[in-house]
């Protein structure tokens, strides 16, 4: 038997006894990621899992009941619900992830900086935030997303820079924490410069927080691209996005046609549930005083 042989059981057993792991120790945890992980595998595979192409219309078959040929129905421009369902994780993927790592990369050397600074700077920086989020959050997505134009690349964009203050805030009480301790007293009697400092030592510590959140925020930004969706000013149709299937489905409901929007809203709260369930067990693994 080879060494490779005999490697890919023990990668699979020690993958096995880690997921094994999570479930004992957090099974809120262990859930989400399940939910998530289904979803993530289901927008990965969606051409092989699903029976007809997502934006293909078939003018026979306009709001047909959910069955053996249509799983879910068509909705009204003839389309399968089903196909557009699955690829709809896709577009909530590619609008969470990217406006999550933005908001990381904009809140979380902020919130470093200006807490291990403090002073005015600190000030200004965290009243400028306070005024970021005075406005709700949905008002100030949906104004500049109209103005700047219906499309993905807008929706992460504004959802990441309008997300950034709460990393920020989480990342700047840890540093707010830690920045007295013995571990950056001694760095700073070793001669360590302030950036060193900084990254070497603060943000290892100072991010676990952020990453936490990371998951309930990634929930919050589906949220959002959906609601701009069923506005009108988001992803725009015939773009397989569970916001624009809602919104259409939404005028068929007072006529019976209830699949058209319950199939998208259900996967939509599902996803949502499961990124809420993780992100709250990340919470309670990263932070042993939720633990205790």
């Amino acid at each position: 038997m080879t060494d490779t042989a005999v490697a890919t059981p023990r990668r699979r057993n020690v993958l096995t006894s880690r997921i094994k792991g999570l479930a004992r120790r957090s099974p809120t945890a262990a859930v989400g990621f399940a939910i998530v992980g289904l979803f993530a595998l289901g927008g990965i595979f969606a051409p092989l899992i699903t029976p007809y192409d997502p934006v293909h219309s078939f003018p026979r078959e306009i709001l047909v009941d959910p069955g053996s040929t249509f799983w879910f129905g068509t909705d009204g421009n003839g389309m399968d619900i089903f196909s557009r369902v699955i690829f709809g994780a896709r577009y909530a993927f590619a609008i969470a992830v990217p406006a999550v790592l933005l908001s990381l990369v904009i809140g979380v050397p902020l919130g470093l900086w200006v807490g291990y600074v403090g002073g005015a700077l600190d000030e200004v920086t965290m009243r400028v935030l306070d005024a970021l989020r005075v406005f709700p959050s949905i008002i100030l997505a949906l104004a500049v997303v109209a103005a700047a134009g219906p499309s993905v690349l807008n929706v992460v964009l504004v959802i990441g820079v309008l997300d950034s203050p709460i990393f920020a805030r989480v990342v700047r009480a840890e540093v707010l924490a830690l920045r007295s301790s013995t571990m950056v007293e001694a760095a700073k009697a070793a001669g360590n410069p302030t950036w060193r400092i900084v990254m070497v030592h603060l943000l290892p510590n100072a991010i676990q927080g952020a990453m936490a959140q990371s998951a309930v925020r990634a929930a919050w930004a589906i949220r959002i691209s959906a609601a701009l969706a069923f506005l009108g000013v988001g992803i725009q149709v015939p773009t397989p996005e569970w916001g624009v299937m809602i919104r259409q489905g939404a005028e068929f409901m007072v006529t019976g046609q209830w699949w058209v929007a319950l199939f998208p809203g259900v996967a939509l709260m599902i996803l949502m549930l499961g990124l809420n369930m993780l992100g709250d067990g990340m919470q309670d693994l990263l932070n042993p005083r939720r633990r205790g």
